[in-house]
């Protein structure tokens, strides 16, 4: 075989390998790419409106650390009065973007004085290390909430209530079993973050899975203390594969998609919504729903989805507040759709539950 002839099949099988490597790249790209989310619903997490003003705010809570937030004012409030006012808080794990400004938008395009916030360790408030948890602390925000709230000259500080998604349904009630300026208090796809955290949904973890969980914790501590790398958990998966549950796609199709994908300046998307291991057990020792009962005589709204997987917490709580008191199951939701579907937020059930328990007396 002459040379010329050997160079040339050379080349050839070198520029057809280099077109199946370029084949199985643009493959995966395009696989990646073609990842759609459902933006069925109404599905507006990041919605804006002509008829609110919103402005970023600042305050402290009583660990001197500041809370950042987002305040929705009605265009055309009248300043020189006392208005109403609502206290919105994120899923755990997300920030004020994410759910929590939409909520506040449109309760501020219904009249209300609303206020979103991150909570400490997330999003654009203090607390160091990022992404740590600390349920006595998330409480606390709430109340500076009020705090802040309460100090506005337009606002009546005998008319506040909170609203809190997922994870910071858990935390309102925390908050308001013990801040009585929480007037009325609603949760929506709540999060029973200590029961999630030690027993799994539908008490599918072990004491044994638990107590594994706890050891793994606690020599991680270890790692960190002698200033080894810090290391997170839970939170939402970056990638869906064949194996993926429909949890697990729940959440991505949401946290991991432009529908409402949100990373905090100065953050990773790599970290968003992974709490650490070794602050994240701090959540076995929360029990949100004990005593519960004595938010009584405020009323409690309790809305869930007909199909959310997080139902259960919704329903214990139920149970065990005392009235005045409503479970609301809206119909053919799931526990993520309740974060942004705009047709199946029951947004006309809160104005009406706020308005009635937030009215002058």
């Amino acid at each position: 075989m002459k040379k010329k002839t050997i160079i040339r099949r050379v080349l050839t099988m070198i520029a057809l390998g280099l077109l199946l490597s370029m084949t199985i790249i643009a493959s995966k790209t395009f696989v990646g790419a073609a990842y759609t989310p459902d933006m069925s619903n109404g599905a507006d997490n990041f919605y804006k409106s002509n008829e609110v003003t919103m402005k970023k705010v600042e305050f402290k809570n009583q660990y001197n650390m500041n809370v950042a937030g987002n305040l929705f004012i009605p265009k055309g409030l009248k300043k020189n009065t006392k208005n109403p006012a609502i206290i919105v808080g994120h899923p755990m794990g997300a920030v004020k973007e994410q759910s929590a400004n939409l909520y506040a938008t449109k309760m501020a395009e219904r009249g209300f004085v609303t206020l979103s916030l991150d909570l400490s360790f997330w999003g654009e408030s203090e607390g160091q290390p990022r992404n740590a948890v600390s349920p006595d602390i998330y409480a606390e925000d709430f109340s500076a909430a009020v705090d802040f709230l309460g100090t506005r000259p337009f606002v009546d500080r005998d008319r506040i209530g909170v609203l809190g998604v997922c994870g910071s349904g858990s935390f309102a009630i925390s908050a308001a079993k013990i801040d009585p300026r929480m007037k009325a208090i609603a949760t929506v796809s709540m999060y029973d973050m200590g029961a999630a955290n030690r027993n799994g949904l539908k008490h599918s973890q072990t004491l044994e899975q638990r107590k594994k969980i706890l050891e793994e914790a606690a020599e991680q501590r270890y790692v960190e203390f002698t200033g080894g790398k810090t290391k997170y958990t839970s939170g939402t998966v970056h990638e869906l594969n064949e194996n993926s549950t429909a949890i697990e796609r729940e959440f991505y199709d949401f946290y991991r998609t432009p529908r409402g994908e949100f990373t905090p300046k100065g953050t990773s998307p790599e970290l968003t919504t992974h709490p650490t291991l070794t602050s994240n057990v701090k959540f076995m020792n929360f029990y949100p729903f004990e005593d519960i009962e004595t938010i009584s005589p405020r009323p409690m709204l309790f809305i869930t989805g007909e199909n959310a997987h997080s139902r259960e917490f919704s329903e214990d709580a139920y149970k065990l507040a005392a009235e005045p008191k409503e479970l609301y199951i809206v119909p053919g939701a799931g526990h993520v759709d309740l974060y942004d579907r705009v047709n199946l937020i029951p947004f006309d059930k809160l104005e009406s539950f706020f308005k009635e328990n937030l009215k002058k007396k």
